[in-house]
């Protein structure tokens, strides 16, 4: 038996799969391409899959991982290929690798917003002036005794450095979040945020994670 990790990356219309359904997609992949997976033991026994981050529903990535443990004889290049040739259109096994990271390393998230306004110059102008602010309130949902409510939280701290610009009739976001198992930000409740606070109608285009960074800000493997 031994431990691999396969980066794959989620796009198209594979953003509408949910971190559940994934967990179910690669289950039933690794069984059509007869990979031989190790098995959790006890009751309830599973293939061992162990994701590095969950990514958010509509989000799409370059950079997701999971890990997995394999009994059978073959190259990481076959395992990359056989997966390839049974994954749903949207999701591509990137690269198979052994040794990597563990995912307590993750501190920081890249990712680039694109979306498109009638006025893109004043949207821009909007939207710079939200993530200059010295507070950015967001509206996160909570409980109060049986009854859903939303609260408002401070996101300003998780956001670590942006740039925003218009390119090709659109605007480009790009963002460095807090990633970490303790301290991270929800790229969408960010984007939620600032259509809110700017108050214009707009044409989404994506979000895309394209990089995961340990604390040094080297690149999380």
């Amino acid at each position: 038996m031994r431990e691999v990790r396969l980066r794959f990356s989620k796009t198209d219309r594979a953003k509408y799969i949910s971190h559940l359904d994934t967990n179910r997609v690669f289950q039933r992949a690794f069984a059509r391409a007869d990979i031989k997976l190790w098995f959790t033991e006890g009751f309830n026994p599973h293939p061992y899959m162990s994701f590095s981050l969950p990514l958010s529903l509509g989000v799409e990535s370059l950079c997701e991982n999971v890990d997995i443990r394999i009994l059978d004889e073959i190259s990481n290049d076959e395992l990359k290929a056989k997966m390839n040739d049974v994954l749903p259109e949207g999701i591509r096994v990137v690269s198979v690798y052994d040794d990597f990271m563990d995912s307590s390393k993750i501190a920081f998230s890249d990712y680039v917003y694109k979306l498109e306004f009638e006025d893109n110059e004043k949207a821009l102008e909007r939207i710079n002036s939200v993530l200059a602010s010295p507070e950015i309130m967001a509206l996160k949902k909570g409980k109060q005794g049986k009854r859903r409510v939303f609260k408002e939280t401070d996101i300003k701290q998780f956001i670590v450095s942006y740039n925003a610009s218009i390119r090709n009739n659109q605007i480009v976001i790009n963002t460095r979040l807090f990633a970490g198992p303790s301290k991270n930000l929800n790229p969408s409740l960010l984007f939620d945020t600032i259509i809110r606070l700017i108050d214009m109608d707009y044409e989404w285009k994506s979000i895309s994670r394209i990089n995961l960074l340990c604390e040094d800000l080297s690149e999380y493997k």
